[in-house]
């Protein structure tokens, strides 16, 4: 339940910290005293956006925070680990929201997060229900959702679900795949001519640089063998050849040897440069032999050098590029051309999804019908008991052309508030005092299946009778057994049905207006529903006094 609610700097309320318990909660004053701050609090808990304008005049920001005690948090604790966040200490949830001039925040348990993630929250922990928030009454995907909720189908909707899922992605697969086909017999050509390019080329890794060195020498094999012959003519074959020069000069430095031993030292590398020029006369004399001028070579290797060099461009831009591109292309048309096989493997799938689809639809629709009539007359009862004494009110099954994301079937609440009327859609027939009674009425059906551990009703007994909310409180105060019930309200039978009352008052502090919230008892409780009743008479005093007595459970 909500156990704490501040708010700081929001409207009229400069700072206020409501403690609250258990059971039906009632909210009580007069009119522009200010008890829209406690909706406008939660729905910022919910996760609503946040209007500046709802900042304290003069302030820069207000705050709201919300303590929460579960007695299970798991639920929760799942949400807040996927979404990053702490989970809750001993089953406590605190949430905040800071507005300012500059922007909004929100906090999970101390942890920033966003709003969204706030707002999927908000819905597990708190129904907010006001005289003009009836559009989840009247959607029929959430009135399917109530159905199923008074079936007890949950584990029937989730298979059906999964195996709704499960479908659609086998007929996306389908389509996909049948789509493709439709559409690339082109592609698939284009395909076939890159990859017979590439595999024709029967590349090796590597091959472009070695032919291209290849090449290089072919192509200038005449002016190669040119260089060389010069150079092995400077080096050995003219009478002034080097090494004939270097010969003459080693018997020079051998004669000054002879005269002076002292000269051995100068010509000690003369034998080293003499065997070094003999070796590269040698190689170039190697190097010019495996020489050849053959046209043939130079104009095959300048063929394979052009298609390398072409492949590159259009697949590359490096060799292995072009291998790998051609292996790709391989799998793409074995997967192409094995098309028919893949389409009729899919095809076969999604029979079998859509068989089974069937089947969880088949199940969760046989629930629904069963528990359909059973809703229709429990919901009729608590109407009878609102004050539609012989209204009439059904939960229609519509069978769908196809499945759909929530069954087979799609639902419409059908209501006739009076007697020998046609029963109608009820967004077509309920005025706004008759479809807050009708909410109201839905909810007590629905008081053990709805798991939402706070309900807030916003004046939902707005243009009914004295009698008639006397009923209103008699339901709120059921509901309140199982869930815990803020009432803000402007009903005295209401209010004296509540475990709890508190009274908003607005006051003067420093020539500003102020809103507060106290708790009342006793004889200023009584007090509270005689002005409610119309004044501080005795009389007043003593109705107010026999709606208490009423009201209060037997001893």
């Amino acid at each position: 339940m909500l156990t704490a609610l501040s708010l700081r700097h929001l409207a009229l309320v400069e700072e206020l910290r409501w403690e609250l318990g258990s059971g039906l909660v009632a909210v009580t004053g007069e009119t522009g005293a200010g008890k829209s701050m406690i909706v406008g609090g939660l729905k910022l808990v919910l996760g609503e956006r946040a209007d500046k304008g709802s900042i304290r005049t003069g302030e820069k920001e207000c705050t709201v925070q919300a303590i929460f005690q579960l007695p299970d948090a798991s639920g929760v604790n799942a949400l807040l680990e996927e979404a990053g966040l702490p989970p809750c200490e001993d089953g406590q949830l605190l949430v905040r929201r800071v507005i300012s001039q500059s922007g909004n925040r929100q906090f999970l348990n101390d942890a920033a997060t966003t709003l969204a993630t706030l707002r999927s929250l908000g819905g597990r922990l708190i129904d907010l229900h006001g005289p003009h928030d009836h559009q989840s009454l009247f959607s029929p995907e959430r009135q399917l959702e109530m159905l199923d909720a008074y079936a007890r189908a949950s584990r029937e909707r989730a298979a059906y679900q999964r195996a709704y899922t499960t479908w659609k992605e086998a007929q996306e697969a389908y389509e996909s795949l049948r789509q493709r086909e439709a559409a690339g017999l082109a592609e698939l050509e284009l395909l076939r001519h890159q990859g017979s390019e590439i595999e024709a080329a029967q590349l090796q890794p590597g091959e472009d640089q070695e032919i291209e060195e290849r090449y290089r020498r072919v192509s200038n094999a005449s002016r190669l063998l040119e260089a060389a012959a010069q150079a092995t003519g400077l080096l050995s074959e003219h009478d002034d050849s080097l090494l004939n020069q270097l010969a003459e000069l080693q018997r020079l430095c051998r004669d000054l040897e002879k005269l002076d031993p002292q000269t051995a030292e100068l010509c000690g590398g003369l034998e080293g440069a003499a065997l070094e020029l003999r070796e590269l006369d040698s190689s170039l004399r190697h190097y010019a032999e495996g020489l050849e001028l053959d046209p043939a070579e130079e104009s095959r290797l300048a063929e394979r050098l052009d298609l390398l060099e072409g492949l590159k461009r259009k697949y590359g831009p490096a060799l292995d590029d072009v291998m790998a591109r051609g292996q790709a292309l391989s799998a793409k048309l074995s997967q192409m051309e094995n098309r028919e096989e893949s389409l009729a493997e899919r095809e076969a799938t999604l029979r079998s999804a859509r068989a089974a689809l069937e089947d969880q639809a088949a199940i969760l629709s046989a629930k629904r019908r069963a528990a359909a009539p059973r809703l229709a007359k429990d919901i009729a009862g608590h109407l009878s008991e609102l004050g539609f004494l012989k209204a009439d009110f059904a939960v229609a099954l519509v069978r769908r052309s196809q499945p759909g994301p929530q069954g087979a079937e799609d639902s419409e609440f059908h209501f006739a508030p009076n007697p020998g009327e046609p029963a109608k859609p009820l967004r077509q027939v309920a005025s706004s005092g008759e479809i807050s009674r009708v909410m109201l009425a839905v909810k007590s059906a629905l008081a053990e299946q709805d798991e939402t551990p706070l309900l807030v009703f916003d004046e939902i007994d707005a243009n009914v009778g004295g009698e008639i909310a006397k009923a209103v409180g008699q339901k709120m105060a059921h509901l309140a057994a199982r869930h815990q019930v803020i009432a803000i309200t402007h009903f005295p039978q209401v209010a004296a049905a509540a475990q709890s009352h508190f009274v908003v008052r607005k006051l003067l502090i420093q020539d500003r207006a102020a809103s507060a919230l106290e708790p009342i008892a006793g004889e200023a409780r009584i007090e509270e529903l005689a002005r409610m009743l119309g004044g501080a008479s005795e009389t007043s005093r003593a109705l107010a006094q026999s709606l208490l007595t009423e009201a209060a459970p037997p001893a």
